[in-house]
């Protein structure tokens, strides 16, 4: 809870105790004014949100109820500070004690619901660097836009870059979800939840800066690609702890990939519901002959060589930012010569197909995902960190959430396992078990209840977060800077309940 939260519950808890005292003191009904003018101090420093609304209730009734006391009062010839105010009609009794017991049920759900659903932070990553950010807009007018019915349409794309800045540096905190109003009841309904489930999200900062100036030197440059209905910061844990250590990374959030993307003159472009999209995905993996279409054109390798393509434009437009970038920020910050890329789910997978096809990036961590059948089939020519979790997890999870049924698991596990053991570099897989597949994600920060409600794994989600981040930036490091981590030589007794398999190049 923050600050002015944690303030509002007190106060509440103060009134209560006043409104439930022996004797209501009007004095000590003086006590109860403070809970209304605490929560017309949080609404305004913080932002009001559904999840408070039981305390802002609670407020108003022990106020109106110390309030009806103090007029009892004065009406039964009771001062203020005097011996107190006693009910003379059984009404005022049974009213009041009415109003006590709706002030506990208020009280406990005003603090169960923003604690089961935080407006959370994010810990400070471990790098020597601070962490700035700027979001761009890109045009891509050699391909058109197949998730929009206008053939005239061009591929649109919403970029937010991270890159390494001053240690400590000082401005205003970038939010979580830049556009949260867009994204979060797309989000809510994929979980079947209300819309409003997540609103609160609009006001999660993160420990980047909006605009700061970018730390001196050239730093190699990741693409990050979250997954199906997903939004390009929902791995803020892996993006941070990365560019702490100094390197630029580009979320992009990709048309018909993400929950939704909000595009310049109010349009935007919402993902498409699971079972118009999931066709398209699965002939990207198991291709059948008649291929499905979408808007009318038709697609025999499924939608993911189309997702990757974007991959190879942002790497176009973030060679002409190092050129020039039109806000001034990244002009010869960006080193592309070591270029790699990440994802989790389909980012993952379009990640896969990505570096298949892009000789560009020179690196590829996939997350928990099948692998493209045109990927399996050709092989890797790059380094390639697969990280997933042991099939007996997968059915855990099934068994606690639902999905990953025995062909999705044999599919995941085994295109993972024929990429590592066929990739013409090093190849690196890696299964963590107790992980589900929305601890990849920052949502085991979303809600302390996530493991109760078996959206997250047995493992703990900072457990979780410490292994991803430490793989990850110990692959990007060993094939992006040459640096050398033992963590990547086999099992490591910093994890020992990692199971960690390595394909060298020359083997």
């Amino acid at each position: 809870m923050r600050a002015w939260e944690i303030v509002l519950v007190t106060a509440d808890l103060l009134a209560f105790c006043v409104v439930v005292a022996a004797r209501l003191r009007v004095r000590a009904g003086y006590l109860a004014a403070t809970a209304p003018v605490a929560a017309v101090v949080q609404a305004l420093v913080e932002g009001p949100r559904w999840q408070l609304i039981p305390a802002y209730l609670a407020a108003a009734l022990f106020a109106a109820i110390c309030a009806v006391a103090a007029r009892r009062a004065r009406r039964t010839g009771a001062a203020p500070g005097g011996t107190g105010i006693t009910a003379r009609r059984w009404g005022w009794r049974v009213g009041r004690g009415l109003g006590g017991v709706a002030g506990a049920v208020l009280l406990v759900v005003s603090v169960a619901v923003p604690v089961a659903l935080p407006v959370f932070r994010f810990p400070a990553p471990s790098g020597p660097y601070g962490i700035g950010t700027a979001t761009y807009h890109w045009v891509d007018e050699t391909r058109p836009e197949l998730f929009t019915a206008d053939p005239g349409d061009r591929r649109e794309l919403k970029a937010q870059v991270w890159y390494p800045a001053a240690k400590g540096i000082e401005g205003r905190p970038a939010p979580y979800i830049r556009d949260a109003d867009a994204v979060t009841p797309v989000m809510a309904r994929l979980f079947g939840f209300p819309e409003a489930s997540f609103a609160h999200f609009k006001h999660v900062t993160t420990n980047a800066v909006e605009g700061a100036p970018a730390a001196p030197g050239r730093h190699p440059v990741l693409i990050f690609l979250s997954g199906l209905n997903g939004f390009r910061s929902i791995n803020t844990f892996q993006i941070e702890e990365l560019v702490s250590h100094g390197y630029v990374v580009v979320g992009l959030d990709q048309p018909g990939a993400v929950a939704a993307v909000e595009l310049p003159g109010g349009r935007t472009i919402p993902g498409l519901p699971r079972e118009r999209i999931q066709p398209l995905i699965t002939q990207s993996t198991r291709p059948r002959d008649t291929p499905p279409e979408l808007n009318g054109t038709p697609l025999p390798a499924g939608i993911v060589p189309y997702f990757a393509k974007d991959a190879g434009f942002a790497l176009d437009r973030l060679a002409a930012l190092n050129a020039s970038d039109p806000q001034r920020r990244l002009t010869g910050r960006l080193d592309l010569a070591r270029a790699g890329v990440f994802g989790i789910s389909l980012g993952g997978m379009t990640a896969a197909q990505a570096c298949k096809d892009e000789p560009g990036l020179r690196a590829c961590l996939i997350m928990d995902v099948e692998i493209p059948a045109d990927v399996v089939g050709a092989g890797l020519r790059r380094p390639v960190l697969l990280i997933t979790r042991d099939a007996a997890t997968m059915r855990l999870e099934r068994a606690r959430f639902g999905g990953w049924s025995e062909e999705e698991i044999a599919n995941t596990l085994g295109t993972m396992r024929r990429t590592y053991e066929d990739v013409s570099d090093t190849g690196y897989l890696l299964s963590i078990p107790g992980m589900f597949h929305l601890n990849f994600t920052d949502f085991p920060y979303w809600s302390p209840a996530a493991a109760r409600l078996g959206l997250t794994g047995p493992i703990a989600g900072d457990r979780g977060f410490t292994l991803l981040n430490a793989y990850s930036l110990a692959f990007f490091d060993r094939h992006l800077r040459g640096r050398h981590d033992s963590l990547l030589e086999g099992p490591s007794p910093r994890f020992p309940e990692a199971r960690f398999r390595v394909n060298p190049a020359d083997g």
